[in-house]
């Protein structure tokens, strides 16, 4: 079982959103990681078939989607950022409907819809309209849709937004489970979507793909960059200004401890530390310290 990205550019007048993309996935979770803005989505879009390339290919198995057609669309399951419904659906009713538009049975629909709505936490309001929930409600809604025709390409596009903390690890112990056989592709720029699940990631930028690898393997591109120090709070501002922090931590006596990155040591009395997922995406995407982290 292979997905393979071949090539693939997204040219619009004034803008290239993919720039010559080449992916090989294979069974397991990946993790497309990049800044808002980055191309994930319109390289999600791609994959899913939803979106023509202005040049390249994707193929599964060796054969390009644009000819498995139907047959690509059976064993596929999309969660894109915002997913559509009719006001009047229930969850259920939903659920029955996308069953019927990927030609699963009744016998099979009743049983997948069954147990989806347990593991998402949803049996409760199933004969709620979707207009009704909460937004991290019907994210979850939009996972069991993905998930209906068991898949076994499933490709999530920002999953856990609006999740709370407790359901978006929930989430990815589902995904776990599920990525046992199957290719699972999550875009996020939130690390710690994919930071302990994902066999390999791809880091995005700019349209294109600046690294691929296991995590261990890419943390060590920032490893000797990376440094704690306790400072006295009155110096907090101007070391902000100074240093791409990654943390700060408030230690109650007026001393703040801080994590941050850089080349060689800056603060006195700095300590190196190992270096995570999150060290690595502040130090590809330093414009995201004050936003998406």
């Amino acid at each position: 079982m292979e997905l393979e990205v071949c090539g693939i550019t997204k040219q619009y007048k004034d803008k290239c959103a993919v720039n010559d993309v080449s992916l090989k996935l294979t069974p397991g979770v990946w993790g497309l990681l990049g800044a808002n803005g980055a191309g994930k989505t319109t390289l999600m879009r791609i994959i899913a078939g939803i979106l023509r390339p202005t040049s390249g290919c994707v193929r599964y198995d060796g054969i390009e989607i644009d000819r498995l057609k139907e047959e690509y669309r059976d064993i596929f399951g999309y969660l894109p950022q915002e997913f559509g419904f009719y006001p009047g659906f229930c969850v259920q009713d939903y659920l029955e409907y996308i069953a019927a538009l990927k030609g699963l049975t009744r016998a099979e629909t009743k049983k997948r819809i069954s147990i989806l709505l347990k593991r998402v936490s949803l049996s409760e309001v199933r004969h709620k309209k979707i207009s009704k929930l909460s937004g991290g409600m019907r994210r979850r809604v939009g996972i069991a849709q993905a998930l209906l025709n068991d898949p076994e390409v499933l490709v999530l596009d920002e999953p856990t937004s609006g999740l709370d903390p407790g359901e978006r690890v929930k989430f990815r112990n589902l995904l776990s489970e599920f990525a046992h056989d199957r290719i699972v592709l999550i875009s996020t720029h939130i690390v710690s979507d994919i930071e302990y699940i994902a066999t390999c990631n791809a880091v995005m930028k700019e349209g294109k793909i600046i690294a691929t690898g296991k995590t261990e393997e890419l943390v060590r591109m920032v490893e000797g960059k990376v440094w704690s120090a306790d400072i006295d709070g009155r110096e907090l501002a101007v070391y902000e200004h100074q240093l791409l922090m990654v943390n700060v931590y408030n230690e109650g006596n007026g001393d703040v401890k801080v994590r941050y990155l850089s080349e060689k040591p800056v603060i006195p009395g700095s300590r190196k530390e190992e270096p995570r997922m999150e060290d690595l995406y502040l130090w590809m995407f330093p414009e995201s310290a004050r936003s998406d982290i």
